[in-house]
């Protein structure tokens, strides 16, 4: 599957320290994993969960799921001999927290094929700092093996010195310029995660804010969230329809010099949404 068309609507942070936790995740119907050695593991713990994570990640065990292994930032004590391991594991990506610049970018991609990272394995850069996101688009264009940003929003929020409150106002700003950064770069992003795992109405107001902001799929941090998730993040069947008539009429008017549909001008670009609706869908289906 294509990188443009690889579904990301769901990605699971799974602490690496729990075996129980990453066995579960070859049965949850998420899209992705990240397989955590940095929050999630206490610091007595992640030498363990650093080689559960690359056996779960060289495994082949989890099926359509795109297994990422997020390492410890930058800096930290375990940042190299993460980074080591997990190129060797060759997870399908390496996430990276507290990605502040282009040249960070650099440094990393430089490393990943020092230590022998197969072409396979990509860079998912967390963006989480004020500075970050004023630069996302140059961190997002730094490198062809950079494939995801993500909004790492409980930093951010307390780099800003910000309030976490319904609608997420005092963010809007910042995932506004992730996203124009990673769309103007072409790489995926995903939306940050929901704190409170027991409001399931509240998180789902979330996922539909970050997809109509434009984001490609949120991260979880609960198993429960994964299903809420999916359905926002896919095209309904109403979009769906909606997209293969519009198609159908730009068809039947070819040549015609102007079409509409349902009270509607259809324009080249209106047939590219449809068509990148229809492609989503399909992609989605293909996961099912």
């Amino acid at each position: 599957m294509s990188e443009d068309l690889r579904p990301r609507r769901s990605v699971l942070y799974m602490p690496s320290s729990n075996e129980r936790a990453l066995a579960k995740a070859k049965t949850l119907p998420v899209d992705g994993l990240i397989l955590d050695l940095e929050d999630a593991v206490a610091p007595d713990a992640k030498p363990g969960a650093r080689e559960n994570a690359c056996a779960a990640a060289s495994s082949g065990e989890y099926g359509h799921r795109e297994v990422t292994i997020r390492v410890n930032g930058l800096g930290t004590e375990w940042h190299d001999a993460d980074l080591e391991a997990a190129c060797a594991a060759g997870p399908d990506g390496i996430v990276v927290p507290k990605v502040g610049s282009a040249d960070e970018v650099h440094r990393l991609v430089d490393a990943m094929e020092r230590f022998g990272a197969p072409d396979r394995t990509r860079l998912w850069a967390m963006v989480e700092t004020p500075g970050a996101v004023l630069d996302a688009r140059a961190i997002a264009a730094a490198s062809d093996r950079l494939a995801v940003l993500v909004l790492g929003t409980n930093d951010l929020v307390k780099e800003l010195r910000a309030r976490f409150v319904p609608g997420r106002a005092p963010l809007l700003t910042s995932l506004a310029l992730v996203v124009l950064g990673a769309r103007e770069a072409g790489v995926a992003v995903l939306d940050g995660v929901y704190n409170d795992v027991k409001d399931l109405a509240g998180f789902e107001d979330e996922c539909r804010q970050g997809r109509d902001l434009g984001f490609d799929g949120k991260s979880l941090i609960h198993p429960g969230q994964v299903e809420p998730c999916n359905t926002v993040f896919a095209p309904s069947e109403a979009e769906v329809e909606d997209a293969r008539g519009l198609l159908e009429a730009w068809e039947a008017g070819a040549g015609s010099g102007v079409v509409t549909y349902n009270g509607r001008m259809v324009e080249n670009l209106h047939v590219e949404v449809a068509r990148g609706v229809l492609a989503t869908d399909e992609a989605v289906r293909a996961r099912s």
